[in-house]
């Protein structure tokens, strides 16, 4: 997706050598978590808004040049990285930089964001499947093949949480057929974590417990 049309550049970097107590006031007018700083016209880093109110205010940016976080992304850079960026520095604002490391201006993340509400996985309608297997046994094409042998087709697919051994991936699909994408699931080893309420493999389980535990009390 385009995103250098986000580019927003309506609030300039401090300068290095400005007052903590100018770059307080700035953080008083706005909303951001940081505010670019720069030196001689080039791009030095981030001051996040916590550290400048615990800055001795008559002191300057360049007393605590340590501090300054150098985040940022390229004006080329894929909207899927910049909102990892975004997510590493804990920051809702990202410079952007020309290939020449010249500051062009800077990202908001809420319009980073709604570039991801626009996507297919989020906008078409659909169900959700969290399906789980050991580390070294699954593989994105053989989870594709079982949904599309289904006649579903996928909307979005990542890996949403990573343990030691074992991984789970989350699906967005087509909302017909889930009970026989569970259960081709099953037939390749994989643990489906989601519930679905047409699936029949736990209504047959929560049944056969139900008979055994009348078996057992009789």
């Amino acid at each position: 997706m385009e995103t250098e049309s986000y580019i927003i550049n309506d609030v300039k970097p401090i300068d290095v050598s400005s007052k903590i107590k100018e770059t307080q006031s700035v953080f008083n007018q706005l909303t951001y978590t940081h505010i670019p700083v720069e030196k001689d016209g080039l791009y030095l880093g981030c001051v996040s808004e916590n550290d400048a109110y615990c800055f001795d205010n008559t002191k300057t940016l360049s007393d605590f040049q340590y501090a300054l976080e150098p985040f940022h992304v390229l004006k080329d850079t894929n909207w899927l990285d910049v909102l990892e960026a975004f997510a590493m520095h804990n920051s809702n604002i990202m410079p952007v930089l020309g290939n020449d490391n010249q500051y062009l201006g800077y990202y908001e993340l809420g319009d980073i964001m709604s570039l991801f509400n626009n996507t297919p996985f989020l906008n078409e309608n659909g169900g959700i499947i969290v399906v789980e297997k050991g580390i070294h046994d699954y593989s994105f094409s053989e989870i594709s093949q079982i949904v599309e042998s289904n006649g579903i087709k996928i909307y979005g697919i990542f890996i949403s949480e990573l343990k030691e051994d074992t991984v789970q991936i989350t699906l967005k699909v087509g909302q017909s057929g889930m009970n026989s994408i569970a259960q081709t699931f099953r037939r390749y080893n994989y643990v489906v974590v989601s519930q679905h309420e047409e699936d029949k493999f736990i209504d047959d389980l929560k049944g056969r417990s139900q008979y055994l535990d009348k078996y057992l009390n009789i």
